[in-house]
């Protein structure tokens, strides 16, 4: 593990270099590679997702498929700029189905996202953000230890045993199923559940 001593950016690339050898569930054996976080080490404000898509696995970088498209479309409209944000994955690795020769998006077990946990935990720690956003219910249950009914939640801070608050949304891969007039009106909702996250964390407007 990274020495304390050691600034930020680079005790987080020695984990993300550990990361890339990790065993520790069997999903590492039908991914491309370890998807690890991105952003500054000092991010005030931390997005966590589910898990690595497609897209994500060939590139080995976090959020850059549809999903990743669409959230990128949404920090736009809310005028933040996405290098001043932290982005992660609650899961580190891609799991899949196979369908064909199309990789299908599979949601993970709850002990491969507790494989993963210290991960996650390690990333917080270093990057220490004022508040993390949980994008989704695999997010919300790593980051809060226990299950969390996203509909239910949406738009509302929760908060850790450590005291970080963690605001809870959907995963924009739920947008992405709508069609037409429904996936436009459940677009700027969720803008309004992001936009929460303004109270906690001062970011500058793109």
């Amino acid at each position: 593990m990274p020495v304390a001593a050691s600034p930020a950016p680079a005790q987080l690339e020695l984990l993300a270099e550990e990361a890339m050898h990790c065993r520790e569930c069997p999903l590492w054996q039908g991914a491309t590679q370890t998807v690890w976080g991105e952003g500054p080490a000092r991010a005030r404000l931390m997005l966590v997702g589910e898990q690595p898509g497609d897209k994500e696995d060939l590139a080995g970088r976090p959020f850059v498929g549809p999903a990743g498209q669409l959230l990128d479309k949404a920090l736009q409209r809310l005028g933040w700029p996405r290098e001043q944000l932290y982005v992660t994955n609650a899961v580190k690795h891609f799991k899949y189905v196979l369908r064909g020769k199309r990789r299908m998006h599979k949601t993970p077990a709850q002990r491969e996202a507790e494989a993963c946990l210290h991960w996650l935990e390690s990333e917080i720690g270093i990057v220490r953000p004022q508040a993390v956003v949980a994008l989704g219910a695999t997010a919300a249950r790593s980051l809060l230890g226990q299950a969390v009914p996203v509909l239910a939640n949406r738009g509302l801070w929760l908060q850790r045993a450590d005291g970080l608050p963690v605001l809870v949304t959907l995963h924009p891969s739920a947008l992405l199923r709508l069609r037409g007039e429904d996936r436009e009106q459940a677009f700027l909702r969720w803008i309004a559940d992001l936009r929460v996250a303004q109270e906690r964390v001062r970011l500058a407007t793109a």
